[in-house]
């Protein structure tokens, strides 16, 4: 009698494992599909926000070609102000900054619908003018490698040497920024725990992301101009692989063109 009790006992047990098991695996498979989803439809979208505009008609031919249809973004949502391009990555997004809160964008879509890889946006203290002394960009390392999970090709020092430049549009202008170095930083929140408004730190700062005290950094040795309190910097900023921190790609801006 024992026996039939503590033989129903596991095989009741073992039901319960095996529907727990097949719970987390249907949650992680689902997962993985919400994620493919999100990334094919942000690549419908940069390839439906192609700018058309004709060369041949416009006036202003000295000026680089904008490839990014805001007008057609704006109907989408009007807080999107910007567009990130990283040559030979998955990077290619719209930039954002909600009105509502710094992080209404962490888990929302272009949207504004609950989406887990969320997408690329600067917090409120930062212009979207993109003229602050450091402008700071989040995105989500996913494991599908969208959002800003490619920032981690930057670790490999051939990649890093290769890819000097990145580009970002904004409605009537193309920046183009110098990558300076890529590297492990902890999770302090940077425009909280520096006043760049001062001089002396925003120097600091300057000399921080040229020598990097991390043993995973890559850094540019030779950039275009040395570094100065004149200087615009970009911080692309994402989760580390492993661990807590975060894993930064540090731009300076070194061209800003009127678009056409």
């Amino acid at each position: 009698m024992k026996s039939q009790k503590l033989s129903k006992f596991l095989i009741l047990f073992i039901i319960i494992i095996l529907i727990s098991v097949l719970c987390v695996l249907g949650y992680f498979i689902y997962g993985v599909y919400k994620e493919n989803n999100s990334e094919a439809d942000y690549k419908t979208l940069s390839s439906s926000v192609q700018s058309v505009t004709d060369s041949a008609t416009d006036n202003s031919v000295n000026s680089p070609k904008n490839p990014i249809d805001f007008k057609k973004l704006h109907k989408i949502n009007k807080e999107i102000f910007a567009w990130i391009r990283i040559p030979d990555t998955n990077i290619d997004y719209p930039i954002l900054q909600s009105e509502k809160s710094d992080d209404y964008y962490l888990h929302r879509d272009i949207h504004g619908n609950n989406e887990y890889a969320g997408s690329l946006y600067i917090e409120y203290c930062n212009s979207t003018e993109l003229d602050d002394r450091v402008t700071v960009v989040y995105g989500h390392n996913m494991q599908n490698g969208s959002m800003f999970a490619n920032l981690h090709k930057f670790e490999n020092p051939s990649f890093f040497k290769k890819h000097r430049f990145f580009y970002v549009y904004t409605p009537d202008r193309k920046l183009t920024y110098e990558v300076v170095s890529a590297h492990n930083y902890s999770d302090k929140h940077i425009m909280n725990s520096y006043n760049f408004a001062e001089n002396k730190v925003f120097t600091q700062y300057l000399r921080m992301i040229q020598n990097p005290r991390t043993a995973v950094r890559n850094v540019r040795n030779k950039l275009n101009h040395k570094l100065t309190t004149d200087d615009r910097i970009i911080t692309l900023s994402t989760c580390l692989n492993v661990g807590e921190g975060r894993y930064l790609l540090q731009g300076v801006m070194v061209k800003d063109e009127f678009t056409r």
